[in-house]
């Protein structure tokens, strides 16, 4: 039975490719935010009408729609946010840009193919194709966030501020893996390096699997290094992170873990350590892996 005294907030998330939407949507879904990505634009109404019938879905959606979707589709977003009107939302676009050095420099650090490179593009001509293919969207938006200068804690914090209690928590945490080979991350505040555990990379079953896998998982939870290890990463962190949260001195944290190729060990603790962070009660958790994301 739909809820009518608390009508869903719809909120469409659009933007260029790696000017922050990822982030943007995990914000929201830390938020309480039921959130879809890259839903194809004739499937809003639907999706809006079949959660409006839910009674066990968050009243708050989030959407994201870019340049995944068909480009003949996007033209269909202004009647699809007329027929999400008819349903009784006043939805809001929120458009996330950045120029276009600043994506260069992305996507060089990440390394990330960009949505458009099986055109056969240069980086280049994919980010001028997508803005031109975009710039519908962009005009229709209610708010455009340029990320030029943001880093991910700042990006999430503005969009804590915009959507949700930002009495909430203190401090932002952000738990990160990284490879070493490619740096250690210019904005971490806590390096582990995981070079010394048991590398899964060795066992030809895991190599292709990450440390998000169940796989991967077992495999390191088996081995005591590494029980030791998150063990005393843990005591240290339960110790001093409440410490910087009373000196009431910063909003964010970022926790950075290296393994050697950024993909197993490092993941692994990334993970586990947002899930430890949750565990004790810290309410603004994000995971971020630099060479998987």
């Amino acid at each position: 039975m739909t809820n009518t005294s608390h009508p869903p907030t719809l909120v469409i998330v659009s933007g260029m490719s790696g000017s922050g939407k990822s982030v943007a949507l995990k914000t929201f879904e830390d938020l309480g935010f039921y959130c879809v990505d890259n839903l194809p634009v004739e499937l809003l109404p639907q999706f809006v009408s079949n959660v409006l019938e839910a009674d066990d879905i968050a009243p708050k959606l989030a959407v994201g729609i870019d340049v995944r979707n068909r480009h003949s589709d996007l033209s269909a977003v202004p009647e699809s946010l007329s027929a999400v009107g008819k349903l009784g939302l006043d939805p809001q676009m929120v458009f996330f840009d950045a120029h276009d050095d600043a994506l260069l420099k992305r996507y060089a650090d990440t390394r990330r193919r960009h949505p458009l490179s099986h055109l056969g593009l240069a980086l280049a001509d994919a980010i001028s194709l997508e803005r031109q293919v975009l710039k519908p969207l962009r005009q229709l938006a209610d708010e455009v966030v340029d990320t030029s200068r943001l880093n991910v804690h700042q990006l999430r914090r503005q969009i804590i501020s915009d959507y949700g209690n930002e009495g909430d928590a203190t401090i932002s945490l952000l738990f990160e893996s990284f490879a070493y080979r490619r740096g250690v991350p210019r904005d971490a505040d806590f390096v582990f390096d995981a070079r010394c555990l048991p590398n899964p990379h060795w066992e030809p079953s895991l190599r292709p699997l990450s440390g998000r896998d169940a796989g991967v998982r077992e495999y390191l939870e088996a081995q005591a290094d590494v029980q030791r290890f998150v063990a005393q990463i843990s005591e240290f962190l339960d110790t001093w992170l409440p410490r910087l949260r009373e000196d009431n001195t910063r909003s964010y944290v970022t926790v950075a873990f290296g393994c050697t190729g950024g993909r197993h060990r490092s993941v692994y603790l990334a993970e586990r350590m947002a899930e430890h962070a949750r565990e004790h009660g810290w309410d603004e958790v994000a995971v971020h892996h630099r060479e998987l994301d």
